[in-house]
């Protein structure tokens, strides 16, 4: 059966929708709360209607359905997964089989739409469209390669046309067998079909820069009888069962939140009876619960196997327990069947605070919004508590069975991503020596003393392709130190290595502590023949105090002058989450010259009159 497992089950659930306010701005931070819970398919629909009816004043992300069934039930779904994010989702679906019409027409209603997002969705029916069982495989083949040539075709027209993401739904596999085990044996078989054509799709998107919404995945797990009705395909050609459509919105909700940059980062564990069995201040290390001998014990293991991949990949780890901090670092250091081991923890807080105290504190030592966190807990008190005082912490509904916390964790998609680079899987290193470097803060007499000793080193380069998955990536992820929050595409950043009156920069920072990652991005673009626009300007928070950003500016200077540029111009465009530089142009000295429609702020610099700013930074081109 489908359903959001990890949410918990909402509660008085048509009351609160009745007493949702009529003002836009306070009926969406409601409606997102009764959003994170395990609403149904009428539910979902309900809550969508009547947020839909009061309106909302977030900026939406346009999302452009192009299939080859009927998809309407789907659009409350999608746009309450949205909702759930914090994300407002308007959506276009093109007439009932017009994607090739719609993607190849200019008049279409898609060039009017704009879409920021594009889901192509074709369904199993229509791809094995002319296969039949007396076909010889080579036969078979050529209908092969026209299908795939069609898709390629459609990734190619979005791309090209629309510049934005483009997602590539999997085809379920409907079609009963007709050979039986060895249906593969069959070259006409629609089935066999359909399993060759997603055997295809991974490699081959990955390739074009396209993503996939791997349903086919969900639904084997689901059972396809819960994601398929026959007798409404036959009846509405849907695909996709309405029961199934709070889990299918949110499969895509959590792709275009990779895309928005909104994925969590950071998962804060508890410890007894979530990473072992047993209360560790009571029982000791040597009477906990975990490892051979007990199948409690392995499931245990397994979930720290699961959280330990997490780290590997990019997620950052977190403790906060209700214990004395010897006893519950003891287990780390000296269990021997512990797969986590301290140096694994980027943050460990474990004392007799409250735990939305000790969340709070996570947050602000690792330098991440709430948002960004993850919090699992066996305890339903304590996940109830933080989830009433930081509504904007993730916790999912694990409830007291270890064996089941990894899965729900991954159904629940906290940390979709879109792909992985080498700085993701240094992440957990990068952490620890920033730790280091607080520590060595804390110890110096004075700021510039310590900002000479970390002996820092600012690599830059322009853009390439060597680091273009990860300059992609981090424009996209980046919220707080973003001066415009523009989002650019892996085309898009092409376009700016191929543009002579353009440049884009990346910057690496080093220091004594160790490699921090590529932390800084800026693109300039020429206006005309004196104004270079500052037209992104983003950094990771991890370097904020270390002269970072006048060092950056003397980058950028000499980069516009190259260019022949006279003036800088800088642009603030504020969003919920990037005050903190709402006045980083006139900190570092250009002239303010006016707002602009949202808000936000304009200001230039001078460069006749620029003097490169003096700092304890060593920079060098890689």
């Amino acid at each position: 059966m489908t359903k959001l497992s990890w949410l918990p089950e909402p509660i008085d659930f048509n009351p609160r929708l009745r007493a949702l306010p009529q003002d836009p701005a306070n009926a969406w931070d409601t409606a997102c709360a009764l959003a994170n819970t395990q609403l149904n398919f009428i539910q979902t629909n309900n809550l969508d209607i009547m947020l839909r009816r009061i309106g909302t004043t977030n900026a939406a992300v346009r999302l452009a359905l192009l299939g080859s069934c009927t998809m309407a039930h789907l659009h409350a779904a999608i746009r309450v997964a949205g909702l759930r994010r914090g994300i407002a989702i308007e959506i276009y679906e093109a007439d009932y089989g017009q994607y090739w019409q719609e993607l190849s027409d200019p008049e279409a209603g898609l060039r009017r739409f704009k879409p920021t997002h594009i889901l192509l969705a074709f369904d199993a029916h229509h791809l094995a469209t002319g296969v039949t069982a007396s076909m010889a495989p080579d036969d078979a083949a050529v209908v092969m390669q026209d299908v795939q040539a069609r898709i390629a075709a459609c990734w190619q027209l979005s791309r090209d046309d629309f510049r934005c993401p483009v997602i590539q739904q999997t085809p379920l596999q409907l079609h009963p067998a007709l050979l039986g085990n060895n249906e593969h044996r069959l070259a006409g078989s629609k089935a066999g079909f359909i399993a060759r054509l997603a055997a295809w799709l991974p490699d081959a998107a990955t390739a074009a820069g396209v993503d996939l919404l791997t349903i086919d995945a969900r639904a084997a797990r689901d059972g396809l009888a819960a994601w398929h009705d026959p007798g409404l395909w036959h009846h509405a050609k849907q695909e996709i069962s309405p029961q199934a459509a709070p889990v299918y919105g949110d499969l895509v909700g959590r792709l275009i939140a990779a895309h928005q940059g909104r994925s969590r980062k950071c998962l804060v564990l508890d410890l007894d009876n979530t990473l072992w069995g047993g209360v560790v201040g009571d029982d000791g290390v040597d009477g906990l619960v975990l490892g051979q001998g007990s199948a409690l014990g392995e499931a245990f293991v397994a979930f720290q196997a699961y959280a330990r991949e997490l780290s590997r990949r990019g997620v950052i780890l977190a403790v906060c327990s209700k214990n004395d901090e010897a006893n519950a670092v003891e287990p780390f250091e000296h269990h021997p069947d512990m797969l986590l081991r301290r140096g694994d923890i980027a943050c460990f807080v474990a004392n007799w605070s409250d735990k939305a105290t000790n969340i709070r504190a996570i947050a602000i030592e690792l330098n991440i919004s709430l948002d960004s966190l993850v919090f699992v807990d066996d305890n339903p008190f304590e996940r109830n508590l933080v989830r009433e005082a930081l509504p904007m912490v993730a916790v999912p509904e694990v409830g007291d069975d270890p064996t089941s916390f990894p899965q729900m964790i991954a159904d629940a998609g906290y940390f979709e991503a879109v792909g992985i680079t080498d700085e993701d899987r240094n992440r957990t290193v990068q952490y620890q020596g920033n730790r280091q470097r607080v520590q060595l803060q804390a110890s110096a007499t004075d700021l510039p003393a310590y900002l000479r000793s970390l002996d820092m080193q600012l690599v830059w380069r322009r853009f390439d392709l060597v680091g273009l998955g990860r300059t992609v990536q981090l424009i996209n992820k980046t919220n707080q130190f973003n001066l415009t929050t523009r989002r650019y595409s892996e085309d898009d950043v092409r376009a700016v290595m191929n543009n002579e009156r353009a440049f884009g920069l990346q910057l690496r920072l080093l220091d004594r502590f160790g490699d921090n990652g590529i932390i800084a991005v800026v693109i300039g673009k020429m206006q005309d023949d004196t104004n270079l626009l500052i037209d992104t300007w983003l950094m990771s928070c991890r370097v904020l105090g270390r002269q970072v950003e006048p060092t950056t500016l003397n980058l950028v200077a000499a980069e516009a002058m190259r260019l022949g540029a006279g003036r800088l111009v800088g642009e603030y465009r504020p969003t919920k989450k990037n005050g903190m530089v709402a006045n980083h142009y006139t900190r570092l000295g250009f002239d303010p010259v006016g707002t602009n429609d949202d808000g936000g702020n304009w200001a230039v610099l001078d460069l006749t009159r620029f003097a490169p700013a003096e700092t304890f930074i060593a920079v060098q081109e890689g």
